[in-house]
């Protein structure tokens, strides 16, 4: 049936269809190709029951390096989205990932592909290239057997690159080094294939070079994770053990929870077990992501895929936890993750105090989906009933505050970010503070703060302007190493507070945009900081307070009272706006008081009478104002406390 859709289909798929195999297909012309029907790509699904026939591996990258792109041209090229279907960066399903252009959530899908005669099923995790998401990556590690290692043809090796490839290794994963972008005009796949080469082990030939655009070369990729990536390896007779590695919430459905299975198998219709909360659930479906919801008959060794059991509860499905059979149950559960360690701390709290239950079931049902959240409730005079969270990073705060705002139609005000100090009192008392009203009075002997591990990638160029950069948030260098003739790496010992606010912008311009950081914690260390209290009329307001560097708090307080004094109403009375440290004052504003003109009815005369109405004026002033109370709107804590206004995060973090 030569010049048919068959014919055509023999092309893209040879070694199906039992006919002459004389029509092979460009890779462009391939894409461009009518994709096999379930039917046809049913045959080419491997026996559940055959480990040696699975791979499961991640795409792991520095941001805005093509995962998402290149994971599009796999979904492509397997045959498992229809065309009309086909979007660009399919696999980034939440609307917020689509606008940023980055990638949040890791996405687990299962891929078919023949090699020679024999056919394969490829499970891919797509993961985010963020270093505030490098939990989800590790998550994602844990429950692969290789890793495709992609760095931009134009940009080269970047922090993330090697912070994913050292957790890569971390794990034993069999690591494969790609090229990407190997159409862009300012490609340099030569250079930087040995670059890449240098940092695997290996020679720069066997650097694949691919364009997930173009669809150059994602075959060949495809062969080389089917001959490199080792099949998984469980006790298939043993009792059911599989790892969750993520879940979400389904309003319908109730908790969707994605698993590894590592030994045994898992059958619909059975009862199984969470080892860690001892939870038993009827199992109602079970299935494969491909890229949609595929139920099957179960999953075996190896295989990742779904269950859904109709709970509601958010609190029972836990990240990390092992299923099991309760008819045969495992004696010993999995190994699990390491649960993250928050880096930065805000305060959530609804605008509307009677939206605090929705906003606690947000976060439950949330934290369902992000794993590496953690709250406890707190109360602040100014704002009300709220939760203290804790974030990875300035970019995980952002997109959680704006997920809950948009997936739970909530609005919120969030603090100023913050990190825990240690406070050791001259008792030998020690207080941990996560919020500058915590901090205790009295003789402080020590106060520790969080450190971490900086690592810099930037032009050799700007080796002195970021020594300079890193000098000023009081950083000590750990030690340099050119990777190439014009690329270096700088390590730095740095405060995380002097990095969560605005550093990664000043290294973006001091740089024009070529350095990237990553960070990751490293301890804590002795640091001569203060508490700077801020007080209205003599009253000490705690939401304003601050925690920072001595050397800062003379600034941090002329900061702080200038935008007071723009932001509170002016009273009958004269308001002092002072910032002190301890019990000195080191600044100080003053909002004017409301005066009526007591002299518009005098038209001339002594200049006594003058005189005595307006001491007269004067002395109901200082009466009212001792009796008198400075009423702070609401508006004007949530200006003076609130954490936006940072101008153009969105582009700078995008391009971190």
């Amino acid at each position: 049936m030569p010049g048919t859709a068959a014919d055509n289909l023999m092309g893209q798929w040879p070694g199906l269809v039992t006919t002459d195999d004389t029509h092979p297909a460009t890779l462009t012309e391939r894409i461009a190709l009518p994709i096999p029907g379930p039917a046809l790509r049913a045959r080419i699904e491997p026996n559940a029951t055959a480990p040696e026939l699975i791979r499961n591996f991640c795409i792991i990258a520095h941001i805005d390096h093509g995962k998402s792109t290149l994971a599009d041209r796999m979904l492509q090229l397997t045959g498992v989205v229809e065309p009309r279907a086909m979007r660009a960066q399919y696999l980034d399903r939440m609307d917020i990932e689509r606008e940023r252009g980055i990638t949040i959530k890791s996405q687990a899908v299962r891929m078919p592909w023949q090699l020679g005669e024999q056919p394969h099923a490829l499970n891919m995790i797509d993961t985010p290239g963020h270093v505030d998401f490098t939990y989800e990556v590790s998550r994602s590690l844990a429950a692969c057997e290789g890793a495709v290692l992609l760095v931009d043809a134009a940009q080269g090796i970047e922090a993330q690159t090697l912070a994913n490839l050292y957790l890569a290794m971390e794990n034993d994963l069999e690591i494969i080094p790609v090229l990407n972008k190997i159409d862009l005009p300012a490609a340099q796949p030569e250079k930087y294939a040995e670059e890449l080469a240098g940092l695997v082990g290996g020679d720069p030939e066997d650097v694949l070079k691919v364009s997930g655009k173009t669809g150059e070369g994602v075959e060949a990729l495809l062969d080389r994770i089917v001959e490199r990536v080792p099949a998984p390896v469980g006790d298939a007779d043993g009792p059911a053990r599989a790892m969750i590695f993520d879940s979400v919430y389904d309003t319908y459905r109730g908790v969707v929870t994605y698993v590894r299975v590592v030994d045994g198998n898992l059958n619909p219709r059975e009862r199984i077990a969470m080892m860690s909360t001892r939870a038993t659930h009827e199992l109602l479906e079970i299935g494969v992501i491909s890229p949609e919801a595929n139920p099957t008959k179960g999953l075996g060794v190896g295989e990742v895929g779904y269950l859904i059991t109709g709970v509601k509860d958010v609190r029972q499905s836990k990240v990390g936890d092992t299923v099991t059979n309760m008819a045969k149950p495992a004696e010993e559960a999995l190994g699990g993750y390491s649960d993250p360690k928050p880096m930065v701390f805000s305060g959530l709290y609804p605008v509307d105090g009677t939206d605090y239950p929705a906003l606690r079931d947000a976060l439950d049902k949330l934290k369902l989906n992000d794993a590496a959240l953690n709250y406890e409730p707190e109360t602040s005079v100014a704002l009300g009933f709220g939760f203290r969270v804790g974030f990875l990073g300035l970019l995980h705060l952002e997109i959680v505050r704006e997920r809950l705002e948009r997936e739970f139609d909530l609005d919120l005000i969030s603090t100023a970010p913050n990190v825990v100090y240690d406070v050791t009192l001259d008792d030998g008392t020690e207080v941990k503070v996560t919020n500058p009203s915590e901090f205790p009075g009295g003789k402080i002997k020590e106060v520790r703060e969080p450190v971490v591990r900086a690592t810099i990638l930037a032009p050799s160029e700007f080796v002195g302007t970021v020594m300079g950069l890193c000098n000023d948030r009081r950083g000590q260098m750990l030690g340099m190493d050119y990777l190439s003739e014009d690329r270096v790496e700088l390590r730095f010992t740095l405060p995380l507070a002097e990095i969560v606010f605005d550093f990664f912008d000043h290294l973006k311009s001091r740089t024009r945009g070529y350095a990237s950081l990553d960070y990751e914690p490293s301890g804590d260390q002795a640091a001569d900081l203060v508490k700077v209290d801020i007080l209205l009329q003599g009253e000490q307001v705690d939401a304003f307070s601050a925690i920072v560097h001595k050397d800062k708090a003379y600034d941090y307080g002329v900061m702080m009272t200038a935008k007071l004094k723009e932001i509170i109403p002016r009273q009958q009375f004269e308001v002092p706006i002072q910032a002190a440290v301890g019990a000195r004052v080191i600044a100080r504003e003053t909002v004017r008081a409301m005066r009526k003109d007591v002299l518009a009815k005098c038209y001339g005369g002594d200049i006594s009478r003058k005189r005595k109405l307006l001491e007269k004026q004067k002395e109901g002033k200082k009466r009212m104002k001792n009796i008198g109370s400075v009423e702070v709107p609401k508006d004007a804590f949530i200006a003076a406390l609130s954490s936006d206004g940072g101008g153009g995060k969105d582009a700078k973090d995008k391009k971190k």
